[in-house]
């Protein structure tokens, strides 16, 4: 089998967000408010953790569907990150959009899914090669379950490492034909909500406790602002995020997974996994939105010397 030739492809839902801020009120109906504060960026968790592994020096390509009409804006975005755009392809349809609404108080979005309904599809069909084609396979979307049938064991047998970040997906969670997706990935990285669909509980050890009835390896659980936890051979254990002056926590999960994936990569031990998945999602929420604030390799480095 020849050499894998990516460190990392991430697959997931892809979106173009327009980001409007800076508004004092919500408008009553009828009424139009007026802007400054625009952008036009690349969005969805595997996006933002594709360029998080970017810029910490992975090679990485990202694996989704967009429309025709977008195609060429998103390589070019993706490129300015080091993002290969190899994975991108185009679906029938409108690419996957989210506008977002902000005041001083509060965010809105609003939603069209688009051409991302077929991502599970892609996976198992177009996407496949390059999934072969890296060391670590990132799933950031629920994987269907006949496409997790078709897929995990063909990873598995190339010796490509996988891990998951379903996002909020309560009936995906729920559903009891899912279970043998989440024992099939080498890393399942839940946040704490999620974690507690899963067991029913807020503790962070009886989620472990059920991790391992469910047969989930090397499990772990991102705690937000209080850092994030992962029980190994038995042992708990936990790491607390660097202090910083946090803008906007959109994307800081997902920037958290670019960080634990990196560093295993480097084969690093449990402990240190968490503390650079920590690093870069406490850093990645120092400006708005989730690409602005990722930080690189060295930024990673010296933050660990410093804190850890």
């Amino acid at each position: 089998m020849p050499a894998p030739n990516l460190d990392v492809a991430v697959i997931g839902e892809i979106y173009v967000d327009h980001v409007f801020s800076g508004f004092t009120r919500w408008p009553a109906p009828g009424e139009e408010v007026t802007t400054e504060a625009y952008t036009r960026e690349v969005g969805g968790g595997a996006a933002a953790t594709a360029c998080g592994l970017a810029r910490l020096d992975r090679t990485v390509a990202l694996v989704g569907l967009v429309g025709a009409d977008d195609r060429d804006w998103f390589a070019a975005r993706l490129a300015r990150y080091g993002v290969a755009p190899d994975g991108l392809r185009v679906g029938n349809g409108a690419s996957g959009t989210t506008i977002s609404v902000s005041t001083a108080q509060d965010r809105s979005f609003f939603t069209h899914i688009g051409v991302n309904h077929d991502v599970g599809a892609l996976a198992a069909g177009a996407g496949l090669a390059v999934l072969l084609s890296a060391r670590h396979v990132h799933f950031a979307m629920p994987l269907p379950r006949a496409v997790a049938e078709q897929v995990l064991p063909a990873l598995k047998a190339a010796g490509i490492t996988m891990s998951l970040d379903m996002g909020y997906q309560p009936e995906w969670l729920a559903d009891p034909a899912n279970r043998p997706t989440l024992a099939a990935v080498d890393y399942l990285i839940p946040n704490e909500k999620e974690a507690e669909l899963l067991c029913g509980s807020t503790e962070v050890d009886a989620f472990f406790d059920a991790a391992e009835t469910l047969g989930i390896a090397h499990p772990m659980v991102k705690l937000g602002a209080r850092g994030a936890a992962a029980r190994e051979d038995g042992h708990t254990v936990s790491v607390a995020p660097p202090p910083v002056e946090a803008v906007d926590a959109t994307g800081a999960g997902d920037a958290f997974d670019a960080g634990f994936i990196d560093a295993l990569l480097d084969d690093a031990d449990p402990k240190t996994r968490l503390q650079h998945g920590c690093i870069t999602g406490a850093l990645s929420t120092r400006q708005p939105g989730a690409l602005a604030a990722i930080p690189d390799r060295h930024e990673l480095r010296s933050t660990h010397d410093r804190f850890y």
